[in-house]
């Protein structure tokens, strides 16, 4: 039985692949996976396969490298590399597609996309479910994207979340776009400035997170070329190149803004998201032999690339490997060998191994084996008849590689790598920034000791910070300074050699925006450590609804030259005000004139002296604090706090200004009676007011004198009869004719 499945596992081959595979032998180990055929073939076969509609594809994941999908033929999905016998990948039921072609493919996140049939697809092969996008209300062909493995944070999983769907070849002005930041589960619709007045037709639309810009590939008579949506780019377009066949646009991983564009007759790359293109120039002996690897008329079956890889198999069996250089793409020629078949496909498993992957079908089983061509590029590289230079780096290496850091507004970053070059070689540094408008760089080098062989060692300390502050740059340079951007720094070697396959460069990634590990705090110079005062401008809102206070500042007084926003104004549009919806007053801005200076002016901080005046309440105040200055930070910094007012004073009955007023009333009516008394007093009519009162006041003297003597006698009189009363005896009321003091 063993001998059997053998003979027809050597007959299958021969079927699928007519051409001779010994001379291969020299150049990679061929070996064929079989295993795992226990299927149920029955209910497989009821369900109509997959197909891809263009030239074999193999699509790897870029963070999970034993996640791939085979697109040829047949289509096949594998987790673990294709270390195992599969059946070829097929649709749900549900989704009642007859014939169904694939013609785009793409990973996101735990979730492979298709387009299949001019819809979008996806199955989420961590849960092992299928579903179909959402908002595509239109066909497409194609679905385009980017993943990001450096870190696992909220803007790795955005990045990655990132994906447009749309039809190529479609009328630019009439193109129907759809853009999804869920990861491909729903779309919205997507129209960028000045696409209706844009000639041409839609090559794609890609969004180029090391550029912080989208853009888009515009094909108009037999030339190509980017557009970019946003400042400053959107003010010019990228450089013009050749476009003759449909081509396809692969996004390197890494995020360091390589750009493939290839079909059967074509092959350009660009380093920098297509802002210049590039051809794959043939190298031969150390020297460029061709400036295109065309003029040696080939034609291109597949291409494969990583992070700074490149690899193309042609139809007349070529293999052409190459490094990705900012400068230039030198490719070598390999010996010529017998490896293409139609359905041959070129891949990178790892860094410096490259793999051929071809399926093999099993007249005895529904599943294909594969037949598996691995090459170990840094040993085939190395034999004398290539006359590739030795690698003129021994080490490169830097902590930061494959990382992501965040630089705030008006922060900046220190990094350093360390190099090694090889004994009697001067290799010159490479330092980079894929998204210069946003990150400004300074490299200094020194030496830093030797190796214990006697090698110098080098270090290089470079200090990151926004483009804007680095005082280097004209203002118009760069970009807005309100939107956050990224960037990608890389550390390489000027021109070096395809030998340096394990000398890849030092990478990671920027985020000129929001620092998540900053807050904001309203506390005492007590407790935590004081990081920074704030000195920018934010506003305050009582959650509570107390509006017991007043701001000490109006729109006039804060010398505004427009109406300036306000809690009312702002909600009316928003729930929050925040960095984003905030216009200063003292700027030109679409905000109506200063037609009310006498409004209250809300905003504190910055350079005004506003503050919070509160009413005479004892009680406690909840408030919201946001800041709404644009150029402090990147972060929404908002906080909560509350306020104590106690010992304010009761509100007064009657208002304070009356009180004033009647008492300097009262204290000059005194002053006038002091003066003017003495003088009336000296007349005769102020002679008869003397008398009179003192007529009056010996009547009143002697009308108390004898009230007094009565009230002493009566008390007198009261204490002799209780003495002498019997104790028995009940006293008995007095009657008037026996009052002593009437007597």
């Amino acid at each position: 039985m063993l001998v059997w499945s053998l003979m027809v596992m050597v007959a299958a081959a021969a079927m699928m692949r007519p051409w001779p595979l010994a001379r291969a032998q020299t150049l990679c180990r061929t070996r064929t996976v079989r295993t795992g055929k226990v299927f149920n073939v029955s209910k497989q076969a009821q369900r109509e396969f997959l197909r891809f509609s263009s030239t074999t594809v193999l699509l790897r994941h870029p963070c999970e490298r034993n996640i791939a999908v085979y697109l040829g033929q047949q289509i096949f999905f594998t987790r673990d590399n294709f270390e195992s016998s599969l059946l070829p990948f097929t649709m749900p039921e549900w989704t009642m597609i007859t014939a169904p072609e694939v013609t785009s493919a793409h990973f996101s996140g735990g979730a492979l996309l298709l387009v299949v049939n001019g819809k979008v697809f996806g199955y989420n092969y961590r849960d092992n479910l299928w579903f179909q996008s959402q908002g595509v209300n239109h066909p497409v062909s194609h679905v385009s994207g980017d993943n990001c493995c450096f870190a696992k944070n909220a803007l790795c999983v955005e990045i990655s979340n990132d994906i447009f769907a749309y039809m190529q070849g479609d009328e630019l002005a009439q193109a129907h776009i759809y853009f999804s930041n869920n990861g491909g589960y729903s779309f919205d619709l997507f129209v960028f400035e000045s696409q209706a007045a844009n000639p041409g037709m839609l090559g794609g639309i890609f969004h180029f997170h090391p550029l912080s810009q989208i853009g888009i590939l515009i094909v108009d008579k037999g030339m190509a070329m980017f557009q970019y949506t946003d400042y400053p780019l959107n003010l010019s377009l990228g450089m013009a190149f050749p476009y003759k066949d449909t081509m396809n646009v692969v996004l390197t991983p890494g995020q360091k803004g390589f750009i493939i564009l290839w079909s059967q007759n074509n092959l350009f790359v660009s380093p920098n998201s297509g802002q210049l293109v590039n051809t794959v120039q043939l190298q031969q002996e150390g020297k460029i032999q061709f400036p295109s690897i065309f003029d040696t008329n080939i034609t291109i079956h597949n291409i494969a690339a990583n992070e700074n890889e490149l690899a193309v198999l042609t139809r007349e069996s070529n293999l052409f490997y190459g490094n990705l250089g900012f400068l230039s793409t030198p490719a070598v020629k390999l010996v010529d060998q017998s490896l293409w078949s139609p359905e041959a496909a070129l891949t990178f498993h790892s860094s410096g191994m490259l793999e051929i992957l071809t399926p093999v079908v099993d007249t005895a089983f529904a599943a294909f084996d594969f037949q598996k061509c691995s090459m170990n590029m840094q040993a085939i590289l190395m034999d004398p008849s290539l006359h590739i230079e030795k690698c003129k780096i021994e080490l490169l290496e830097g902590q930061f590689d494959e990382d992501l850091y965040t630089i705030d507004m008006k922060s900046s970053l220190l990094l350093s790598a360390f190099f090694i070059p090889r004994p009697g070689t001067s290799p010159i540094p490479l330092v980079m920034v894929s998204n210069p408008h946003s990150l400004g760089l300074h490299a200094t080098m020194s030496e830093f000791g030797s190796t214990l062989d006697g090698n110098t060692q080098y270090r290089l300390d470079i200090k990151l910070e926004q483009q804007q502050h680095s005082g280097r740059t004209d203002p118009k340079f760069t970009s807005s300074i309100k939107r956050p951007t990224l960037s990608t720094l890389t550390v390489d070697v000027a021109n070096k050699d395809i030998s340096c396959v394990d000398m890849k460069p030092l990478s990671t990634l920027i985020s000129v925006g929001c620092d998540l590990r900053k807050k904001i705090m309203v506390q005492k110079w007590q407790g935590d450590e004081l990081q920074e005062e704030v000195t920018a401008e934010y506003v305050l809102l009582e959650v509570n609804g107390l509006f017991t206070y007043s701001y000490s500042l109006t729109a006039g007084s804060a010398l505004c030259h427009t109406q300036p926003q306000n809690w009312t104004t702002i909600k009316q549009d928003s729930t929050t005000w925040n960095r984003e919806n905030y216009v200063s007053c003292w700027e030109p801005s679409e905000n109506p004139p200063l037609l009310w200076p006498d409004v209250p002016y809300q905003v504190l901080g910055g350079p005004t002296s506003n503050e919070i005046i509160f009413d005479q309440r004892n009680g406690i105040y909840i408030f919201y604090l946001s800041i709404v200055d644009p150029h402090y930070s990147y972060c929404h910094l908002y906080t909560t706090f509350s306020i104590y007012v106690y010992g304010a004073y009761p509100l007064p009955v009657v208002p304070p200004e009356i009180t004033i007023f009647l008492l300097v009333i009262g204290m000059l009516l005194c002053l006038w009676l002091a003066y003017i008394i003495p003088k009336l007093l000296n007349t005769q009519c102020g002679l008869s007011i003397k008398n009179f009162w003192r007529w009056l006041g010996t009547k009143v003297w002697a009308f108390c004198t004898c009230s007094l003597l009565r009230s002493l006698l009566r008390r007198m009189w009261a204490r002799m009869t209780q003495a002498d009363r019997p104790p028995e005896a009940s006293p008995s009321p007095a009657t008037p004719d026996q009052d002593p003091v009437s007597k």
